[in-house]
C-alpha cells in the first residue's frame, strides 16, 4: 500500500481522452504510441511505477491539460509481438497538475500535488445514502439504452466504491463527464453525478446539458 512519502514529485503524463481511472479502480490500457511506450518503458526501472493519467481538453490556445489528474500503478503488462503493450492501472491517488519539465524524454513530465487528496490512499469509501436497488434499476435502465452488459450478480454484490467507482471508469459518457466524475470530492458526491449523467442519457438529453 502506498503512503503520502511513497509518492514522487514528479509524474510522466499519459493524456488520454475519455479514459478515467480512480483510486483502487483498475484500467486496462493498449500502449502503441512510441512515445508512451519509452513513457511505460521508464516507469516500469522506478520503485512506484506509477503512470499520471490526466484529460485533454480544446482550450483557447489549443489543446491543454486538466488540473486534475490520478496517478496508476503498473500492476500488469504483456508484451505483443508486434511491439505493443496491454497494460493494467491500479488507481491510487489523485494529484493537481503543475508546471511541465523541460527535459529529453518523448513524453511529458510535470511536478504534482498530492496534498488536497490524502483521503485517497485511506481505506475503501463508503455511501451511506446509497440506495442500492433503485441505483440498480436506474443502471439497468441505462445499460439497456447504451447496449452494455455486465454480471449483475457482481455488481449486486460489490462494496460502494467498487460498484460506484467501476461504473464511473466503464460508462461511455464524454470526457468532460468524466472529469466530473474524477473530481467529485466524496463518494456520495460521484454517485449522486453518475446518477446524473444516466439519467440526462435516458432522457436523450445533450452532453450541454448534462455539464451544467
Amino acid at each position: 500500500m502506498f503512503s503520502a512519502a511513497d509518492l514522487p514529485d514528479t509524474l510522466p503524463v499519459f493524456p488520454l481522452s475519455g479514459a478515467l481511472v480512480l483510486p483502487r479502480g483498475r484500467l486496462p490500457l493498449h500502449v502503441f504510441e512510441p512515445r508512451y511506450l519509452a513513457m511505460f518503458d521508464d516507469a516500469l526501472k522506478t520503485t512506484g511505477r506509477l503512470i499520471g493519467m490526466v484529460q485533454p481538453f480544446d482550450g483557447p490556445k489549443g489543446e491543454t491539460l486538466h488540473d486534475i489528474g490520478c496517478a496508476g500503478r503498473i500492476t500488469s503488462f504483456t508484451e505483443t509481438e508486434d511491439n505493443r503493450y496491454m497494460v493494467t492501472l491500479t488507481g491510487i491517488t489523485r494529484f493537481r497538475l503543475g508546471a511541465q519539465i523541460d527535459g529529453f524524454t518523448p513524453y511529458i513530465k510535470a511536478q504534482v500535488d498530492w496534498s488536497d487528496f490524502g483521503g485517497d490512499l485511506g481505506k475503501a469509501e463508503r455511501d451511506p445514502e446509497l440506495d442500492r436497488e433503485g441505483f440498480l434499476g436506474l443502471l439497468s435502465r441505462y445499460f439497456e439504452i447504451a447496449e452494455l452488459q455486465t454480471d449483475w450478480d457482481s455488481l449486486k454484490g460489490a462494496e460502494d466504491e467498487l460498484l460506484i467507482n467501476s461504473l464511473s471508469m466503464l460508462c461511455p459518457f464524454d470526457p468532460e463527464d468524466k472529469q466530473a466524475l474524477l473530481e467529485a470530492p466524496s463518494l456520495k458526491i460521484r454517485r449522486e453525478t453518475l446518477v446524473t449523467l444516466m439519467e440526462f442519457a435516458l432522457r436523450g438529453g445533450t452532453s450541454e446539458e448534462r455539464v451544467q
